[in-house]
């Protein structure tokens, strides 16, 4: 036990993801039952630097397991991308008697607790993020409960797709990840999935496709968009004029965000949070919390920020077979 770590401070920050509130409620609790203190940053680093800080206890995250978003709230700051910024990020943790923090978030929220760990600052990432493009980690917080948002709604325009012989785009979350959209495309019967890693923008061999299906019978036609590939209601305008097949399209947007979490988020996130603090008191820092291989493991930042991910090639393939 490092009994260096007398007040931890915990923020989420980035982009908000289901679950985020479970690791929350395991880092207070969890840091309780170690006797040391618990300060919620509000806003991200943003209400560091505005020093949006409260006393959280036991009962101070009572009942927000099963909530989306997150209780402390998130907020992007440009601010604390500067050398300035960071230097009073660590002076105003030291000035409320913080000496660790956890951070909730994705790689951006990761390169701040790398700064602050650099200006003196115990720090230990956990991932949370819906879009599961965290390289060390085969989790992240949120992911499960979008995957099954973004299901969910993609059933029900098939629903309608199929009742007016349409063709219909979702597009799903996913800027630079094409997570998503992968797992969706598998998990709905999507006939074609377009992902921001692997899409060559060929889009007369989409429509080919769209024409032989029809041929065949399918009195509809699925195309999961990833958010990075983008600008599906053009597309859709293309392909109707190429087809004469009316075609729609559905933009999910923030809708994935939101909402309660799965049990996989609320157990993952639980877990996680938990693990963030036990790595505090064992005299750990700078360090990312991750799962993989089956296991809770954390790697430096550097060498978690320093990692490629990709997709899974295998699964691509398994979603072009049964597409067919």
């Amino acid at each position: 036990m490092n009994d260096g770590v007398k007040t931890i401070g915990v923020l989420t920050s980035g982009g908000d993801a289901p679950g985020m509130n479970a690791a929350v409620r395991a880092v207070v609790r969890t840091a309780i039952a170690y006797g040391c203190q618990v300060k919620g940053i509000q806003k991200g680093y943003s209400g560091l630097l505005e020093e949006e800080i409260i006393d959280l206890y036991a009962g101070s995250v009572s009942d927000i397991i099963n909530r989306g978003g997150t209780f402390l709230y998130t907020a992007r700051c440009e601010e604390f991308r500067t050398e300035e910024g960071q230097r009073k990020g660590a002076e105003i943790c030291r000035k409320h008697g913080i000496d660790s923090v956890v951070v909730i978030g994705g790689d951006g929220s990761f390169q701040g607790a790398r700064k602050l760990a650099a200006h003196g600052i115990n720090t230990i990432g956990v991932p949370g993020t819906i879009d599961l493009d965290i390289a060390c980690t085969d989790y992240t917080i949120g992911f499960d409960t979008a995957v099954n948002t973004a299901m969910e709604a993609i059933d029900k325009v098939r629903d309608t797709s199929t009742s007016h012989e349409r063709c219909s785009i979702i597009e799903v979350m996913g800027r630079n990840a094409g997570y998503i959209a992968l797992w969706c495309g598998i998990a709905n019967g999507a006939e074609d999935i377009l992902l921001p890693e692997l899409y060559n923008y060929d889009e007369e061999a989409l429509i080919d496709h769209i024409i032989a299906n029809r041929r065949r019978g399918k009195k509809h036609h699925i195309i999961i968009n990833a958010e990075g590939v983008g600008h599906s209601t053009s597309m859709a305008k293309r392909i109707e004029a190429a087809t004469g097949i009316e075609t729609r399209a559905t933009i999910l947007g923030h809708l994935q965000r939101g909402g309660s979490p799965t049990a996989k988020d609320r157990v993952m996130a639980s877990v996680m949070g938990a693990y963030a603090v036990d790595a505090l008191m064992g005299g750990k820092s700078n360090r990312v919390v991750a799962y993989k291989d089956g296991k809770y493991v954390d790697y430096d930042i550097e060498e978690a920020l320093a990692m490629q991910k990709e997709l899974d090639p295998f699964q691509y393939s398994v979603a072009k077979i049964l597409a067919r």
